[in-house]
């Protein structure tokens, strides 16, 4: 049975831009890129994280504009309301693009020495096809076990649809490693698939799920990437909150 949640008033956050240069939790606005990425909340918003480590895999200087919550598009988008998913939205060049996927192929279009998609053609289409798989389904997962950075959420019952998209997801990773070698899903190199599938580890740890070794071996190595660390220690510092999310379960 679905966790019955309370509305609250959002609370309202001026937009920021922030380079990818800068530290974790500190905004710098005297350097400008020639790209921006737009995104919404650090802790809640897995969107935004895909974008943002596809952005930083592919090595493009960006400045970030955090949308705050109180955005009426970044909630329904947060919140799963939504049907066009319209932050993250990179603009690079005078052209805009808006959906998590287009931006990845977009970068891996021009940076493609970034290995953003492996180059055997065997593989980029795999790394593809679990993209898209990603990028489509697991709407139980998503709905049961919302991303939330701060929540810690021990014994945390899991809706028995969504245990069928937890074992299909651990399904793909032990595939991908057993195939490619590991540590990352297509190898030695972190590619857009592991920008796809990052914020599953952050739900993984926050609600502590049973993994098997191979997976809670690559949340490990997920977690410990730079990237993730700087995106984390900026969502602990996050002052927003949604109260739709941060439910007593």
């Amino acid at each position: 049975m679905s966790p019955v949640a309370t509305p609250s008033k959002p609370k309202t956050r001026a937009a920021k831009s922030t380079p990818a240069s800068a530290p974790p939790g500190r905004t710098r606005t005297a350097v400008k890129s020639a790209a921006a990425l737009t995104l919404s909340s650090k802790n809640y918003s897995s969107w935004s994280l895909r974008g943002w480590l596809m952005t930083r895999f592919s090595g493009l200087a960006f400045d970030e504009v955090i949308v705050g919550p109180d955005d009426a598009d970044a909630r329904q988008e947060i919140l799963l309301l939504s049907p066009s998913i319209r932050v993250p939205c990179l603009t690079h060049d005078g052209i805009k693009v808006w959906d998590t996927l287009a931006i990845g192929e977009y970068l891996a279009e021009i940076k493609p020495e970034s290995g953003l998609l492996p180059k055997d053609r065997a593989a980029r289409a795999h790394c593809r096809a679990i993209c898209g798989e990603m990028h489509s389904g697991f709407s139980s997962l998503r709905s049961a076990l919302p991303m939330n950075l701060k929540g810690d959420f021990p014994g945390h019952k899991v809706w028995t649809r969504a245990l069928a998209d937890i074992d299909r997801i651990t399904k793909i990773w032990n595939e991908c490693i057993e195939q490619y070698g590991g540590p990352f899903l297509f190898g030695k190199q972190r590619c857009m698939a592991d920008a796809m599938y990052a914020p599953v580890t952050t739900r993984f740890m926050t609600y502590h799920v049973k993994l098997d070794r191979t997976s809670l071996l690559y949340c490990s190595q997920i977690t410990a990437m730079p990237e993730m660390k700087e995106w984390r220690t900026a969502a602990q510092l996050e002052p927003d909150e949604i109260d739709e999310l941060d439910m007593d379960f």
